[in-house]
């Protein structure tokens, strides 16, 4: 330790201030009388050893301050002047104690509170990690609390010691000396700010580019950068079809999109990109003339025809009824499949609504073209039972006509319930046409004409009046249907059939039954016979 200076003439020195000469005693006095515990003092280095750094204040005895105090303790020499605090005159060793922290953070202090308030922005470098935060030098140790540090999102926040940054004071306690700062505050208002720059640069047709963060199914989220998000819709996506956002794109994909629309109060932007390109339903007209034949793939089907993409962006509808001239289908997938690349037809272009009819059985020569002359009225035919139903039976002609006899053209007389009581499928027969429609793509066919009308000759046969015996065939609510002769069937009406009280029709008589009845009436044009009970 540095032995004190009690002797002052053996300094031999003296000092002068303003021209008055005065010795090293006189200044002691001085010293011991100004130096007060708390203040911040002036002194000189005298000795630097491994831990500490001996300092002279000009007291009685010197002070050691601990070299960790010091930032660059290697810079340190002998003779360097530097401000301390005195905490204590002595000590257990009679040393003052003194304190180069204490004496920077009070000069802080003093200077961060006399320029800066709360709300106020400062610059400051995170110093460490403590509980629940940081430490922030901004002139003065402050506090950041880790739920200041940073914005939602931010990684790993260690990241931040060592790193100088703007921070916003928000709040200052003048009895503790304490000052809480904070970062996240500045991030939102810088995010703020340039969100507010992006959107005043806005405008409705131009192109700026992002990166696609999230992908649902109606579409796409776009990072414009600043924080502002954008919606590409799936429908702005492309000019064709798009089953799922996914097909087109992936987050993490940086893409140049157009910006559609804005809305500065909500913070919504619309996006597009099938809008960097033009159109194509607009040249649709001239590209695809009608009549003109074109190729193109299924890409769907429905019961109701099938979706041919001629193009990018460009689909026409193949109706169910125009795919084959001759065959009848119940559903496209019959004969088409996804996938399948096909050659149409344009059979007509709207191109305000956009849509394009199609047509495949018009690239083949229409069998019905022709067919009044190739088929007139009159004419006998053979074909083949191709089908049967409740009302008729269709006879293939030749491939891709049929023609149909109706379950009334079967028989003169019979009354037929059914085509298959009288033929079977595959059967080959001999018909007459009754009427040709290429139009329509209808042949009408008879069998009964095959032989003359014998009702002319029936109503000769029998007079009114005449009694016979027939067979009942059918029992209906409103008569009974008799057989009196072969294929030959009169009708006996109900209003003719005298039934006692409570008495029921199907009751009283069952097919099969053998009936006396009396002809009443034979209707040679509507092909009819009415009978009667009564009186038979």
């Amino acid at each position: 330790m540095v032995e004190e200076k009690n002797d002052v003439d053996a300094l031999g020195k003296e000092e002068s201030k303003g021209g008055e000469k005065k010795s090293f005693a006189d200044l002691y006095k001085e010293s011991i009388v100004d130096i007060k515990e708390g203040q911040i003092v002036k002194g000189r280095i005298i000795a630097v050893n491994a831990k500490d750094v001996v300092v002279d204040i000009g007291y009685k005895s010197e002070g050691a301050v601990a070299i960790s105090e010091f930032s660059d303790p290697e810079s340190l020499k002998i003779g360097d002047e530097v401000d301390v605090y005195l905490e204590s005159k002595e000590d257990e060793n009679g040393m003052v104690v003194l304190s180069k922290q204490k004496a920077e953070r009070a000069v802080g202090w003093e200077m961060v509170i006399s320029r800066y308030g709360e709300g106020d922005m400062v610059e400051g470098k995170v110093s460490k990690k403590v509980k629940g935060g940081f430490m922030v030098n901004i002139g003065v140790e402050a506090f950041l609390p880790a739920s200041l540090a940073v914005l939602k999102g931010f990684g790993n926040l260690n990241q931040l010691i060592g790193q100088t940054f703007p921070f916003k004071i928000v709040k200052i306690n003048k009895a503790r000396k304490n000052i809480v700062v904070s970062r996240k505050d500045v991030l939102q208002q810088q995010k703020e700010e340039d969100k507010k720059k992006v959107f005043d640069s806005l405008q409705k047709g131009s192109v700026v580019s992002g990166i696609v963060r999230n992908i649902t199914d109606f579409g796409a989220f776009v990072d414009l950068g600043a924080g502002m998000t954008g919606l590409l819709h799936i429908t702005d996506m492309s000019w064709g079809r798009v089953s799922h956002p996914s097909e087109v794109l992936a987050i993490g994909d940086k893409i140049d999109v157009v910006v559609l629309d804005f809305d500065k109060d909500s913070g919504r932007v619309s996006l597009g990109l099938k809008q960097k390109t033009q159109n194509p339903w607009e040249l649709v007209d001239t590209k695809y003339p009608v009549a003109s034949r074109v190729k193109g793939n299924v890409v769907n089907l429905v019961p109701y025809g099938a979706f041919v993409e001629l193009e990018k962006g460009v689909e026409g509808l193949l109706h169910i009824s125009e795919l084959s001239w001759t065959k009848k289908y119940s559903n496209p997938n019959e004969l088409l499949a996804i996938g399948d690349k096909i050659e149409v037809q344009i059979l007509e272009v709207d191109k305000n609504n956009k849509k394009i009819s199609l047509g495949l059985k018009q690239l083949e020569a229409n069998p019905w073209i022709g067919v009044e002359e190739k088929y007139p009225v009159s004419t006998r035919v053979k074909g083949k039972i191709r089908n049967l139903t409740d009302y008729g039976a269709f006879v293939e002609l030749e491939d891709g006509i049929d023609g149909l006899i109706h379950v009334s053209d079967i028989s003169w007389t019979k009354r037929i319930g059914h085509p298959k009581d009288v033929f079977k499928k595959g059967e080959k027969i001999e018909a007459v046409v009754l009427a040709a429609d290429a139009n329509n793509r209808r042949i009408s066919l008879g069998v009964k004409q095959l032989m003359p009308d014998p009702w002319d000759e029936i109503a000769v046969k029998y007079a009114a009046d005449a009694v016979m015996t027939g067979k009942i065939t059918k029992v209906a609510n409103f008569g009974l249907f008799v057989e009196i002769d072969k294929d030959l069937e009169g009708l006996v009406h109900i209003s003719e059939i005298p039934l006692g009280e409570g008495e029921k029709l199907e009751e009283k008589f069952k097919a099969g039954d053998d009936l006396k009845v009396k002809l009443l009436k034979v209707d040679s044009i509507q092909h009819k016979i009415a009978l009667s009970i009564k009186g038979a």
